[in-house]
């Protein structure tokens, strides 16, 4: 028999803690016997041989911890002479015979293995020789920090382990795993998430993503049983799962900020329901709303960016998780199980779909763009308005920023930018929709791109929703100024043009009436009401004496009076309507 010293392969297999195994087996019933009859000699250079390795590899390894490093290349390196010599078996064998009879005494091994607790092991450990056992060569530096997402990618930790605790369960509950290993489970990410909020955790550029940094950890703290986490899933099905849940926290978070700024409009349409201004088409001045009612326009806009954020979380909340890379799992798994432990409704039903959809991140983005295309909308109004050849309104200062040169300045920094933000976030629409219309199934490392910018995006929408909703209270509306440019512009002109088809005359001939006495005020500088009733009577003898009072701001506004006009009693039962919609 041969005496086996062998030496672990320290990117396969590493202990928790500095130790060394010495594993004796006989290869017979006598070993006892025959070993007692070993030559002495023999005997000594055996046990020579064992503590020489030990020494030797134990030397190393302090070196190797004082100085940061650790992989199997410099593990070897100290007795490269003696164990290279069978390096493809990574085995040191030493044979142990009888001098008189040359037979075999015993058959002896050992496995030196060491490890450093910072240090992970195996695929996980840092790739310093190279990704896995499949690759003959490290991993280049720069496509390291090209193909790594942990930095942006880390905002995942706490689905990632929600999702991971979900998987774990569901292996135990099937008995893929044993409860112990769930315990240890559950035990180590609790510490990770500690960690992690504590700002104490380690992230490693080596480990590429998020996944593999919390499983490199798991495993320090709890051993195999974090080794066996990653059984019947896939990164793949692991980081879309992760996605969708953060997603939908994100839609939740967004659809509470667009109820507070409709809450914040209605407050601002309510106290200013009488408040008249001037409507515009075409950026002229077209017929007298009130602000209340302009307003109100505003709040119809979010509300509906809510139905359709609410609407995009149905697509969202599908499970992928159970998909494995691209084709599902040899194990008994019960995806249902895990979709209930996470809330979603349902499980995504094609495994090759479920790995590679972003259809929900690109239709969420698409959703965000409308929401911050009606906040662009608002904004060029407020700058607009906010300009003192205007000064229909003021913003309050906490929201505006001065010059570096011109003293007298007060800019509406807020709404400005908010405004260049939308096109940030229509960019992001875009590179989605370009990064997946190429793509062939399933997953592909192109959708590594997706992240960013769905992140920025959220960013941007949460960001901009929040400090609008706190803008709208710090708006001061100016009646008097708005007043002021509804009398310009001939806004009552189509009042005119009612009020004579109401006395009988057909609409376009009302209209072309009309339109001559406006030409006739341009010419004189005044407005409608300040011709004469003879001179009114000119253009249709219908005109009678109470065209006065149809032609004042009031008058035109009271007379809309149906849903969705623009009397004050029809905005205030519309601000009645709209606080019951936000429940």
């Amino acid at each position: 028999m041969n005496v086996d010293i062998e030496i672990c392969n320290t990117r396969r297999e590493m202990n928790l803690s500095v130790a060394h195994r010495l594993v004796v087996y006989a290869g017979s019933n006598l070993f006892q016997d025959e070993i007692k009859q070993a030559h002495r000699g023999d005997i000594a250079n055996f046990f020579f041989h064992i503590f020489t390795e030990i020494a030797l590899y134990g030397i190393h390894c302090l070196l190797a911890i004082f100085f940061g490093e650790f992989n199997s290349h410099a593990f070897l390196s100290l007795n490269e002479a003696r164990c290279r010599s069978r390096a493809s078996e990574q085995t040191r064998r030493i044979p142990l015979r009888r001098k008189r009879t040359g037979k075999p005494v015993c058959c002896l091994s050992y496995n030196l293995q060491i490890h450093r607790n910072t240090i992970m092991t195996a695929q996980l450990s840092k790739k310093s020789e190279a990704w896995s056992a499949r690759f003959a060569e490290p991993v280049s530096d720069l496509v390291k920090r090209y193909t790594a997402s942990v930095f942006f990618d880390k905002r995942l930790a706490e689905v990632d382990i929600q999702g991971s605790l979900a998987h774990a369960e569901m292996l135990a509950h099937q008995g893929i795993i044993k409860p112990e290993d769930l315990a240890d489970i559950e035990r180590g990410m609790g510490q990770i998430q500690l960690e992690i909020t504590a700002g104490k955790f380690e992230w490693l550029l080596d480990l590429e993503d998020v996944h593999l940094n919390i499983e490199r950890r798991l495993t320090e703290l709890v051993g195999d049983a974090g080794k066996r986490l990653h059984t019947g899933r896939s990164r793949n099905d692991q980081v879309a799962t992760d996605i969708r849940l953060y997603l939908r926290g994100a839609i939740d978070g967004i659809v509470i900020l667009l109820r507070d700024l409709r809450a914040a409009l209605i407050n601002l349409a309510e106290q200013h329901a009488d408040t008249i201004l001037p409507g515009f088409t075409h950026m002229q001045v077209a017929q007298p709303v009130t602000f209340g009612h302009h307003m109100l326009a505003y709040v119809e806009m979010f509300a509906r960016d809510a139905e359709r954020m609410q609407d995009c979380r149905k697509r969202v909340n599908r499970l992928p998780l159970g998909a494995a890379a691209l084709a599902g799992t040899s194990f008994p798994i019960d995806r249902e199980r895990v979709a209930r432990t996470l809330g979603f409704d349902e499980v995504c039903r094609n495994s090759l779909d479920a790995v590679s959809d972003r259809d929900f991140a690109i239709e969420f983005c698409a959703a965000s763009a409308l929401i911050m295309t009606h906040v662009s909308r608002m904004s060029e109004e407020l700058v607009i308005w906010m300009s003192p050849r205007v000064g229909f309104i003021d913003i309050a200062d906490r929201f505006c920023t001065g010059s570096s040169i011109m003293p007298q300045k007060k800019n509406p920094d807020v709404p400005e930018l908010a405004r260049g933000k939308t096109g940030r976030v229509n960019g992001h629409l875009v590179a989605l929709l370009t990064l997946m219309k190429g793509q062939p199934l399933a997953y592909n490392k192109d959708n590594q791109e997706d992240k960013e910018p769905l992140f920025d995006t959220v960013d941007t929408v949460v960001d901009t929703l929040r400090i609008f909703g706190d803008m709208a209270g710090g708006i001061t509306v100016k009646p008097e100024a708005m007043r002021a440019a509804a009398l310009q512009g001939y806004a009552t002109a189509t009042d005119l043009a009612d009020y004579l088809v109401k006395k009988g005359l057909p609409f376009r001939d009302a209209h072309e009436a009309v339109a001559r006495a406006v030409r006739l005020c341009v010419d004189r500088g005044c407005d409608l009401s300040d011709l004469s009733l003879e001179e009114m009577r000119a253009f249709s003898p219908l005109v009678q004496a109470d065209i006065f009072t149809v032609l004042t701001l009031e008058g035109s506004v009271a007379a809309r009076d149906h849903i969705g006009g623009t009397a004050p009693a029809q905005v205030r039962r519309a601000i009645d309507e709209a606080r019951k919609h936000l429940g």
